[in-house]
């Protein structure tokens, strides 16, 4: 048990990556969504701001836990560089994000924390594979 433990937390195989990933998606999601619900429901900011701004905090929350626990391996060497392309991954899946909660909310009429977990897991899928690409080995 230990050894596989092991293999999971150090493998560089992709689908070890993306375990790894999702459960550091898990507590950047936590915190997006939290925020979310805190800027719209307490603050009275628009959802759409507010989804903005969380997304934000996660991604920032994303960055530090990837670097120090799913991808092990650096294609750059420079760290500022490397969170530069990071957040224009993260700019693209806020994008992503921004569009799919306005257009599940506004055109299909779900509640806007329902959308959030839409466009949350198709955001999700574009910053793994675009960031596991370009910028871990």
């Amino acid at each position: 048990m230990k050894d596989l433990l092991k293999i999971i937390l150090k493998s560089d195989q992709t689908h070890f990556q993306l375990l790894r990933y999702t459960f550091v998606g898990g507590i950047a999601f936590l915190i997006d969504f939290a925020a979310l619900f805190l800027l719209t429901e307490f603050c009275g900011i628009h959802y759409i701001l507010s989804a903005t701004i969380s997304f934000m905090l996660g991604l920032l929350t994303n960055y530090y836990l990837s670097i120090y626990f799913v991808f092990n391996n650096r294609r750059l060497k420079n760290k500022r560089v490397e969170f530069l392309v990071f957040a224009l991954i993260g700019i693209v899946g806020l994008l992503i994000n921004d569009v799919s909660i306005w257009f599940l909310t506004e055109v299909v009429s779900f509640h806007y924390l329902i959308s959030k977990i839409g466009a949350t897991i198709i955001t999700y899928l574009w910053n793994f594979f675009v960031r596991k690409f370009s910028l871990f080995k």
